[in-house]
């Protein structure tokens, strides 16, 4: 006989009703051949009993598997596993099936080489991590937003934003960004130009799909954001890298290259280049915009951190200097706000942006209208606008103090320049050491170093990463600080 009492195991602190709690468990024991078919179960009375529960609950549990097919009840008998189970053959509990890895599938598919990443352990509170550039997500005006979701909710007119909708995105956010882009970013487009995506990467990916057949050639820097080039090689497209320098892309390079292949798409981080976070300069760009019209290719520009510029204005983008259609503009709000608010745009013709919400359709049916409607209110009424100037503010101080520790306390071990925009340094460590035994001296100081290999794809040596330091507050940098001279010390 099963021992019930710990083959049963409640959670009492759970949601979830204990009889469906036990239903469930005993599903998985018919369906591992713990219990097999007619097995006989202990009686209600019985059961409950065991268990130190209430002989409803147990009566209820009963009543749900006899409903789903897995028992019958036989009067003057007792209750039984069913014996015509519309499942697979069923094993014994000495049989192979014990052996069964449920992290196997049992059938075939293709696994993508390209997609292969490995994503970072979690550790506990007291680590510190470092990462790409990213927002601080405790900065964020949480109770802002809630109260504009609030609001949208409470209306009578949210109840058709509960439907399915346009694939396009929620019309009012379209028409507040619209007006919004334009005056802010010098662009010059109409709702027609815009749809809403769930963040930069999405838009992408549909870009992307849209773009690029199997052999394909899409122009990147030596240096780039790896998760566009992991986004360009599944779609079929091959990779040509050029040198990036002070002033980005080397447009020499590029236009070596239109002339030996047929270029479809260049791909560009215009205001920050990731992952150095040079700036394409004013001479460049109009190369750029030159080259696109002369050999017919598309410039997918991510803008992905435009707000965030220390010194001055920020420039803008080459979207807003295209006068034929060749830029295909994607950006976030999530990335100035916070992750969760997964609220993005692409931007290009009219043409390009019937097809991707075409095929957007198969793969995201549409948006969070509400959360869109939410945030076409936060643009609108001013909230986007001061919460930037805050966090402006906010994060000139900590890179001042970021690249002021590194200066004083780690002279000796990296190099940088003080980035003018973005949330994090491109840092290079001295030719002594490298990033892989530094990694493993700072994870025993509590500092995460991961991924240090996707900065260098194209297998340049140059031994550098990104650092952020937008995330942290003071006493944190100078903590993070503190522990990575530790972990230098260590190696010298």
């Amino acid at each position: 006989m099963i021992p019930y009492k710990t083959a049963l195991v409640v959670n009492r602190l759970s949601k979830q009703p204990i009889y469906i709690q036990l239903t469930n468990q005993f599903i998985d024991l018919i369906k591992h051949g713990k219990l097999t078919p007619k097995a006989k179960l202990p009686g209600s009375r019985t059961l409950s009993e065991m268990l130190g529960l209430h002989r409803k609950t147990i009566v209820a549990c009963y009543e749900e598997l006899t409903m789903q097919g897995w028992i019958v009840s036989l009067p003057q008998k007792g209750t039984f596993v069913n014996a015509d189970l519309p499942v697979l053959k069923l094993k014994g509990l000495g049989e192979t099936i014990n052996s069964c890895d449920d992290r196997i599938s049992g059938f075939e598919f293709e696994k993508n080489q390209r997609l292969t990443r490995n994503f970072p352990q979690s550790f506990h509170d007291d680590y510190l991590y470092v990462n790409d550039g990213i927002a601080d997500s405790r900065l964020a005006p949480t109770k802002d937003v809630a109260m504009i979701y609030r609001n949208c909710v409470a209306k009578k007119s949210a109840i058709k934003h509960l439907s399915y909708g346009t694939t396009y995105g929620n019309v009012t956010l379209r028409e507040v960004l619209v007006t919004y882009l334009n005056e802010t970013r010098g662009l010059n487009i109409s709702i027609d130009n815009i749809m809403i995506t769930r963040g930069s990467q999405m838009g992408m990916f549909l870009a992307s799909q849209l773009l690029f057949n199997k052999q394909d050639y899409v122009i990147i820097g030596e240096t780039n954001y790896s998760s566009s080039d992991t986004t360009f090689e599944y779609a079929g497209a091959q990779l040509l890298r050029v040198k990036v320098d002070d002033h980005g892309l080397d447009m020499n390079n590029i236009e070596l290259l239109c002339k030996r292949y047929k270029i479809k798409a260049v791909y560009t981080t215009s205001h920050h280049h990731h992952p150095t976070a040079v700036t394409l300069s004013a001479e460049r760009r109009i190369q750029l915009l030159n080259l696109a019209k002369i050999h017919k290719f598309a410039i997918i520009e991510d803008d992905y951190d435009y707000d965030f510029h220390y010194n001055h204005a920020p420039i803008l983008p080459l979207a807003s200097h295209d006068e034929n259609g060749h830029v295909i503009y994607v950006g976030s709000v999530c990335k100035t706000v916070a992750p969760v608010y997964r609220i993005g745009y692409l931007i290009a013709s009219k043409d390009f942006v019937d097809e991707c919400a075409k095929l957007r359709r198969f793969v995201d049916r549409q948006g969070d209208a509400l959360l869109e409607l939410t945030f076409a209110k936060f643009i609108k009424e001013g909230y986007l606008d001061r919460h930037i100037k805050k966090v402006l503010r906010v994060y000139k101080a900590r890179r001042d103090l970021f690249c002021s520790l590194l200066k004083t306390e780690l002279n000796d071990y990296v190099s940088f320049d003080i980035p003018k925009g973005g949330m994090a340094t491109w840092i290079t460590l001295n030719k002594k050491y490298s990033w892989d035994k530094v990694s493993e001296k700072a994870l025993a100081q509590k500092l995460v170093i991961t991924e240090w290999q996707r900065y260098d794809t194209a297998n340049v040596k140059h031994n550098s990463i990104r650092m952020g330091f937008a995330a942290y507050n003071e006493q944190e940098i100078y903590e993070f600080v503190k522990r990575l001279k530790r972990a230098f010390m260590t190696l010298s």
